[in-house]
C-alpha cells in the first residue's frame, strides 16, 4: 500500500546500531514491517523500545543467537514521489473509546496510546470512584512521561467519562451506590448514559475498547466462592462486554472493530485466580465468538478478544501472586522476556486496523507463547535435558 509524505509510525525488527535521530516528524500512522532497510537511516527519527530479547540458545548446544529487537520507530518520506515500505497501519480520521483506563500502567492504557500513535482519536471511560484521581493527574502532568508518543508529542485524550459498566441504565443503579459518596458529582455514568454522551458529543466512534475486569473475591478458590462473588466476577469482567457492545454498537461506524481483553485462566487451571474469575474470562471468550456474528452480520463491526500474558498493574496487584506469575512467564515462555504492555498495545492497534479486516471471532494470545506450553520447563524433571534458559 503506497503512500506519500504522510508521518507514519513503524514497528520493525533492526538492530540497535542502525539508528539515527538527524529529523524530526510526527506520527500518524503505523507501519509493520520486518526488514531494516525500509528506511534510509537518515530518516529514523525517535525510538521507543518495546521489547529486549536476552540471549536465547538455539538447540541445546552451547551457541547462542541474540533475537532483533523489537522498537518502534517514527519515520517520514521527505519525497512525496517515493512510497512509504512496509504495511501502514493508519487509524487517522478513526476514534476511539477504550473503557477501563484509570492510570497509565495498565493494558487500556497502552492501547489508547498505540492507537493514539496510529492516529485515532482517543475518548476513555474511567470507573467513576477512581475519576477525580485520574483526572487530576492528566491536569498537574503526572502521566505526561507516559503519554509520549514516537513522534516525541504526548498522547491527548479528547474527553474523560465517568463509567461504571457493572449498570447498564440509571434504574439499574441501588440507592447505597446512588448515595455512595465516591459516585458524587458524577452523572451519566451508566453503560446507555456514556453511550449517549458519547453520541451527543462527538456522534459515532469506530474503535471499542473493553478493558475492565473485578472480582471481589478474586483469592477465594472457587470452592469457596460464593454466589454473590461468582455472579459479581461475571458482571463486571464479561457481561460488561455485552453491555458495552450493546449500546455503542448503534454508533459505530461499518467496518468498526471491538477489542476485548482475556486471561489463560480461562481455559487453563490457574491456582489463586478464582472467585469466578477464570470462569467470567471463560464466559467473554465464548460471548467473542457469538458477538462477532451477530455484530458482524447486523453492523459489519468485528471482534476479538486479546489474550495476554501477566503484566505488574496496578489492577494485577489485586491477584496477589503477579510478580510470581511474571517470573513463571519468564521462566517457561518460548520467548525469555519480560512482555512489556505497548506489545498488547500495538497487537490492538492491528486488530483495530483494515490490516485485520477478516479477522474477527478470535482470541489472539500476546503472552510470549506461554499459552502453547503443556509443561512448566522449570521444573527439576526437566534438568537434563539442556533446555537454554536466561536469568531473569
Amino acid at each position: 500500500m503506497a503512500t506519500t509524505a504522510a508521518p507514519s509510525l513503524q514497528i520493525a525488527a533492526v538492530r540497535p546500531s542502525i539508528f539515527s535521530s538527524r529529523r524530526l516528524f510526527k506520527a500518524g500512522a503505523v507501519i509493520l514491517g520486518g526488514n531494516s532497510k525500509a528506511a534510509p537511516c537518515n530518516k529514523l527519527t525517535s525510538a521507543c523500545h518495546i521489547s529486549s530479547v536476552q540471549p536465547f540458545q538455539l538447540g541445546f548446544t552451547s551457541s547462542s543467537k541474540r533475537f532483533d529487537k523489537v522498537v518502534t520507530k517514527a519515520m517520514s518520506e521527505a519525497s512525496e514521489n517515493k512510497p512509504i515500505t512496509g504495511l501502514p497501519i493508519d487509524l487517522r480520521g478513526k476514534r476511539a473509546f477504550i473503557a477501563g483506563v484509570a492510570d497509565d500502567n495498565g493494558y487500556g492504557w497502552a492501547i489508547a496510546k498505540s492507537l493514539a500513535a496510529a492516529g485515532a482519536e482517543i475518548l476513555v471511560g474511567t470507573w467513576v470512584p477512581a475519576l477525580n484521581i485520574f483526572e487530576s493527574s492528566l491536569r498537574r502532568g503526572k502521566f505526561d512521561g507516559s503519554r509520549v508518543l514516537p513522534d516525541g508529542s504526548l498522547m491527548d485524550i479528547a474527553k474523560v467519562y465517568p463509567l461504571d459498566a457493572v449498570f447498564d441504565n440509571p434504574e439499574d443503579v441501588p440507592e447505597d451506590v446512588k448515595a455512595n459518596k465516591r459516585y458524587a458529582g458524577s452523572s451519566n455514568w451508566t453503560v446507555q448514559e456514556v453511550a449517549e454522551s458519547v453520541k451527543k458529543d462527538f456522534g459515532s466512534i469506530d474503535i471499542l475498547v473493553h478493558s475492565l475486569a473485578n472480582g471481589p473475591e478474586v483469592s477465594k478458590p472457587l470452592l469457596e466462592t460464593s454466589r454473590k462473588g461468582y455472579l459479581a466476577a461475571i458482571s463486571a469482567s464479561s457481561y460488561s462486554y455485552v453491555s458495552l457492545l450493546k449500546h455503542f454498537v448503534p454508533i459505530m461506524n461499518p467496518g468498526g472493530s471491538s477489542i476485548s481483553l482475556t486471561y489463560i485462566a480461562s481455559e487453563r487451571i490457574i491456582p489463586g485466580y478464582g472467585g469466578g474469575m477464570s470462569s467470567a474470562k471463560a464466559a467473554l471468550e465464548s460471548d467473542t465468538k457469538v458477538l462477532a456474528f451477530e455484530a458482524g452480520r447486523k453492523h459489519k463491526i468485528r471482534v476479538n478478544t486479546i489474550s495476554a500474558g501477566p503484566l505488574g498493574s496496578r489492577a494485577a496487584k489485586a491477584i496477589g501472586f503477579i510478580d510470581k506469575m511474571i517470573d513463571y512467564s519468564f521462566a517457561n515462555a518460548p520467548l525469555q522476556k519480560e512482555l512489556s504492555a505497548e506489545e498488547v498495545g500495538n497487537t490492538a492497534a492491528f486488530l483495530a486496523s483494515p490490516l485485520a479486516s477478516a479477522i474477527t471471532g478470535a482470541v489472539i494470545y500476546v503472552d510470549n507463547g506461554l499459552n502453547a506450553m503443556g509443561v512448566g520447563v522449570d521444573s527439576p524433571i526437566f534438568e537434563d535435558l539442556g533446555i537454554p534458559k536466561d536469568k531473569h
